[in-house]
């Protein structure tokens, strides 16, 4: 569908967009009502440029469009824990916070690119690693829901790359405040946060692999993939500084995201064994499947707020007498 002036009218138009966004924060600190009108302005563009695909290519692109849009944005929740944790862990500020996940994006653009490249040219030529696909889709969300219904608990320290760079990169032993580069005594150094970048991008990775897999079973089209994916990621930093401070209230989530991960795995093998019927009633699966995931993602927060946590048990244990 992706044509070579659509693909370069959607790469300028972020660039573009980026650019505006970083020229309007001005490395400055971001508060939650600022977070709260970036997240509507990305979310505001996003839909505007499925109206545009809808006006230009009809339902068939922009309903997947939509649906990929919706799966990335919701289990990028996920990631944002996951950043909460690191950020915690090196004790970042909040000004730091957002030049890190300005450049994290600009790599996961990059890493995304390369994935979703690589995955649609090996399906092209063996479709058979759609039923892989999905396989490991009910596998993570088996992970979500039943495996032992705790939290992983995420390291920071124990990250490969960071082990890596410290052991081989030039690391200076001062913050340098914003900077990820600099020179003492004439040598080049990297800057403790550089590292931090690292581990942020090795992040980002590791939950590319969750999600692009789980925009497959939406569509196969390259282009529906990277712009859903690129119009997620672009929303994804405001969402962070908006909802980090809410995310222990969303208990259900982590379900919801599990129930919509084993939707979309089990969705993808039976259009795969089934490709004949899923071609001709395409409109009809894609448009159950949306309702389906914004139903469960509506769910699942109702229930986070509605659902009270138990209190902690009490003990009936009598105090001890002692006898003197």
């Amino acid at each position: 569908m992706g044509t070579p002036l659509l693909w370069a009218a959607f790469l300028v138009g972020v660039v573009v967009v980026v650019a505006i966004d970083l020229f309007a924060s001005g490395g400055k600190e971001v508060t939650p009502k600022k977070a709260a009108v970036w997240t509507g302005i990305w979310v505001s563009l996003s839909l505007s440029f499925a109206g545009f695909l809808h006006w230009r290519f009809g339902a068939e692109a922009s309903i997947p469009f939509v649906t990929a849009y919706v799966i990335e944005y919701a289990l990028s929740v996920d990631n944002l824990f996951v950043f909460l944790v690191i950020f915690s862990a090196f004790k970042i500020s909040n000004r730091a916070q957002h030049r890190l996940l300005y450049w994290g994006i600009i790599g996961a653009f990059v890493l995304r690119g390369t994935l979703i490249g690589l995955g649609t040219a090996l399906v092209a030529k063996a479709t058979w690693l759609l039923y892989g696909f999905g396989a490991f889709l009910l596998y993570t969300s088996y992970k979500l829901l039943f495996a032992g219904g705790e939290e992983e608990e995420v390291n920071p320290e124990e990250n490969p790359l960071l082990k890596w760079g410290r052991r081989v990169l030039p690391v200076s032993k001062e913050e340098h405040g914003l900077s990820f580069f600099v020179r003492e005594n004439g040598k080049l150094m990297v800057t403790p946060l550089f590292l931090v970048l690292l581990v942020v991008e090795t992040s980002d990775l590791l939950f590319a692999f969750d999600s692009i897999p789980a925009v497959f079973a939406i569509s196969q089209d390259p282009f529906l993939i990277f712009s859903s994916n690129a119009c997620a990621i672009l929303g994804l930093r405001s969402l962070f500084f908006l909802v980090s401070s809410l995310m222990d209230k969303f208990r259900y989530l982590k379900v919801g995201l599990g129930v919509i991960l084993a939707f979309v795995g089990l969705k993808l093998i039976l259009e795969t064994a089934f490709a004949h019927w899923a071609h001709e009633h395409e409109t009809l699966v894609i448009v159950a499947s949306l309702g389906f995931i914004l139903l469960t993602l509506a769910g699942s927060i109702v229930a986070s707020m509605v659902i009270k946590p138990k209190p902690p048990a009490k003990t009936d244990e009598a105090p001890r007498v002692v006898e003197r």
